[in-house]
């Protein structure tokens, strides 16, 4: 990588464009331009104040490096797009966008084109993807790396979320995207001495101009990406130095082993849209749909899916509570309070099994009352020793297992520890989806990778995990005393670009069955509330218990 990341280190730090693509409103705009090695770039700006300063574009595949020597072959004529949809699981129902798209074609030395980019951008976003054609007689190819780069002006501050080490944190189940963002921080580092996740933000210092003199003034900048299915894998970024990020692919050692850090693909096609949402007050950030405007579901809902309120008692009561008798409370009491569903959480099979889980199954239904189960993702690739496992990694199995679910009444399942973003990773989690939603049931993930515009392309994929989420508030104290100030991040990063099932909203004063024991809870009842509505999920696994019935505030049970 590092020859490409020389190129981008010499690069100019304004905008000179030779081709600029403007939103809508012609307040942000794409700048493109060649450097004197052939090597294409854009920058960004926002009122004519640079927010990403030029950047190489390009990648380097199996059939040839696609970073320098090139040149600008054609380009296609301005777009106007737009669009409407709705979706039933996400931040909310109606969507509508409209954009300006524009295309470029780019060629070796010998005038042969060797991949496109689509720029489509709106008031709010700026996105762009590359097509990438067949070489001679290479109609698919690996793409090894891409030299995409995030230049940001210096003095811009970040708040960026450090991958985990792959094979390392519980059972060997990381990178599971539970690590904390870090406030402010300064560029020119790795965190923990290693990439950052998606979505990732920064503050650029962008003086403004007022009738009063110049202003200092903040410029809101998000990365991410979106249209990430079995297709590619999923990446993230990486500083490599001072105020340099590029886009990175996986670890060979993620996912156990499995697989290769580099996608596949058949060519001519795609790689995933990179997105970048920018605003000078967070309002962007919070409301982008960038995520869901630039994919299309990948197969229609075998049912209309029922999303609803939910609770369970391994948040509060650990594994021991997993058991026939207290699962029934559990079931009493969503009932009680009015609620759709019930989460079962791991070892249901050791300490209820399956037939009697039928039997609580029909029980619930009896009272209004939906079951979701846990299983393990695992079959080889990690240590965690929670069943059910050896379920859903192979075809068959999944199958029968899933026929069971529905004969059983099952609506959903929450499905752990995948630990990986290789291509490989990314196949299994579609194809869960697309056999769960064959038969009729929705999905969550929990330690696993960030969704990119799953909500729409999957129509019962209803959230997943990929936060610092409330089971580490059961698990230590410090949780607990930085649980307001990470939750500040929330709704305005993680939960801007995907689902997210945090769990939380506990009014239990300490993390035990009795309420006597376990950590503390630091936050006060009306935040308890507030994040059942800031925090987003279609399914809203609550972490309340029976005894709040009785000893937590009449007005917040209410």
């Amino acid at each position: 990588m590092k020859n490409s990341l020389f190129l981008t280190l010499l690069l100019p730090t304004v905008c000179a464009s030779a081709q600029t693509v403007s939103s809508p409103n012609g307040t942000l705009q794409a700048h493109l331009s060649m450097s004197p090695e052939g090597c294409p770039m854009y920058c960004i700006t926002l009122d004519q104040d640079t927010v990403i300063q030029p950047s190489a574009l390009g990648m380097k595949t199996s059939i040839g490096d696609f970073t320098k020597g090139l040149k600008m072959l054609k380009s296609s004529d301005k777009t106007a797009v737009s669009g409407t949809y709705t979706l039933p699981n996400a931040k909310k129902h109606d969507f509508a966008f409209e954009a300006v798209e524009q295309t470029f074609t780019y060629a070796n030395e010998e005038g042969k084109e060797v991949w496109d980019i689509t720029f489509h951008i709106d008031n709010q976003n700026v996105a762009f993807r590359y097509k990438v054609y067949p070489q001679r007689d290479r109609v698919a190819c690996l793409v090894e790396e891409e030299s995409t780069a995030y230049t940001m002006p210096l003095g811009t501050t970040t708040f960026l979320c450090p991958q985990m080490t792959p094979q390392t944190g519980f059972a060997r189940t990381a990178p599971s995207y539970e690590t904390y963002y870090e406030y402010d921080g300064e560029m020119g580092k790795n965190g923990h001495g290693r990439v950052f996740t998606f979505p990732a933000l920064f503050k650029v210092n962008a003086p403004q101009e007022t009738k009063k003199g110049t202003i200092d003034g903040n410029i809101w900048v998000m990365l991410c990406e979106t249209n990430v299915g079995g297709n590619y894998c999923a990446s993230r970024i990486e500083n490599v130095g001072d105020n340099q990020y590029h886009l990175t692919y996986p670890e060979m050692t993620e996912f156990g082993g499995v697989g290769t850090s580099a996608p596949g693909i058949m060519l001519p096609d795609y790689i995933p849209w990179r997105t970048i949402t920018v605003g000078r007050t967070m309002a962007p950030i919070a409301e982008t749909s960038i995520m869901w405007d630039l994919v299309e579901p990948q197969y229609a809902a075998s049912q209309e899916y029922k999303y609803g309120k939910s609770t369970w008692s391994w948040i509060i009561r650990m594994d021991d509570s997993c058991n026939y008798d207290e699962q029934k409370e559990y079931i009493d009491f969503a009932s009680e309070m009015g609620w759709e569903y019930l989460l079962i959480d791991a070892w249901w099979d050791r300490n209820i099994g399956y037939e009697k889980i039928e039997e609580l199954s029909k029980y619930a239904q009896s009272k209004g009352v939906g079951l979701f189960l846990w299983y393990n993702s695992n079959g080889y690739w990690n240590d965690a020793p929670q069943g059910p496992r050896g379920k859903l990694h192979r075809l068959m199995d999944r199958r029968r297992e899933m026929a069971w679910l529905q004969k059983a009444g099952i609506k959903g399942l929450k499905i752990d520890f995948i630990g990986g973003d290789k291509q490989q990773c990314m196949q299994m989690y579609e194809d869960i989806l697309f056999d769960a939603n064959e038969f009729g049931l929705m999905v969550i993930f929990h330690g696993c990778t960030l969704p990119r515009g799953w909500e729409r392309m999957y129509p019962n994929f209803a959230a997943a995990e990929a936060v610092r989420a409330s089971e580490n508030l059961s698990f230590g104290q410090n949780d607990n005393d930085l649980e307001a100030k990470a939750g500040t991040m929330h709704p305005v990063l993680r939960n801007a670009v995907a689902n997210m099932d945090f769990g939380g909203s506990a009014l239990n004063k300490r993390y035990s069955k009795g309420n006597d024991r376990g950590t503390y809870r630091r936050t006060s009842d009306v935040y308890a509330l507030a994040t059942a509505v800031l925090f987003q999920s279609p399914i809203q696994n609550f972490a309340l218990a029976p005894n709040n019935l009785t000893d937590a505030p009449a007005w917040a049970v209410d």
